[in-house]
């Protein structure tokens, strides 16, 4: 499966605050088999959204890509198939 179009993020630190270089996203919790639905999220002009699942704060950095989170690797992606 190609990657995804619109970013996904995952907490597994279980950190308050994710810092992102996208507005819109999908928060899929923890990483699989620990996730909780996988929620589209949009920021539309305000800077900050808080996850309804897993309460994670999200908030944007303009000095971050879109496949960049702070703290680092809270970018998940979908494994290969086998």
């Amino acid at each position: 499966m190609a990657d995804h179009a619109i970013p996904h993020f995952a907490n597994d630190a279980g950190v308050s605050t994710i810092y992102i270089g996208a507005r819109e996203f999908m928060c899929v919790g923890a990483k699989p088999p620990f996730d909780h639905p996988h929620v589209f999220l949009d920021m539309g002009d305000d800077h900050e959204i808080v996850c309804p699942y897993c309460s994670t704060l999200f908030k944007f950095s303009r000095t971050l890509h879109a496949d960049e989170t702070d703290p680092a690797g809270c970018l998940w992606r979908t494994p290969a198939p086998a």
